[in-house]
């Protein structure tokens, strides 16, 4: 049994994802995906409207998979996004992150998006980066 944190933050990241994890599954893996927000005057509805739209797409797309579990969270308790996904796999055991990172130019490529650079450095456990198309 793998148990895999998906970070994601938009439908389209959450349908890249899935596209990529959907053939890895095994009967008895469990998915847990989280969309984060820090809360405040820093998330509009429009954001977390998003933000369950996009696990909604995850529950859809993965939940079919015979024998995975998918568990969706959204979190906007006043916490940087990245804090919220890292203390969420410690708290599960996650065995592997899966996130998305936007594709860039050649310069851009020397950073993630804040998130996911935030999420790479703070992880002590495997991570999977699934290059976004952009659509």
């Amino acid at each position: 049994m793998v148990l895999y944190v998906l970070a994601t933050n938009s439908v389209h990241t959450s349908d890249q994802l899935c596209d990529y994890l959907g053939d890895r599954l095994a009967p008895g893996d469990e998915v847990h995906a989280i969309n984060a927000h820090p809360g405040g005057d820093a998330t509009s509805s429009g954001d977390a409207r998003e933000g369950e739209n996009a696990l909604e797409t995850v529950a859809a797309e993965l939940g079919s998979v015979d024998g995975v579990a998918v568990e969706t969270h959204q979190f906007i308790r006043g916490n940087q996004p990245a804090d919220e996904v890292l203390a969420y796999a410690d708290e599960v055991d996650a065995d592997e992150f899966v996130i998305g990172i936007r594709k860039r130019s050649p310069t851009g490529k020397a950073l993630f998006g804040s998130v996911a650079q935030d999420i790479l450095l703070g992880s002590n456990i495997p991570l999977r980066v699934v290059p976004r198309e952009e659509v």
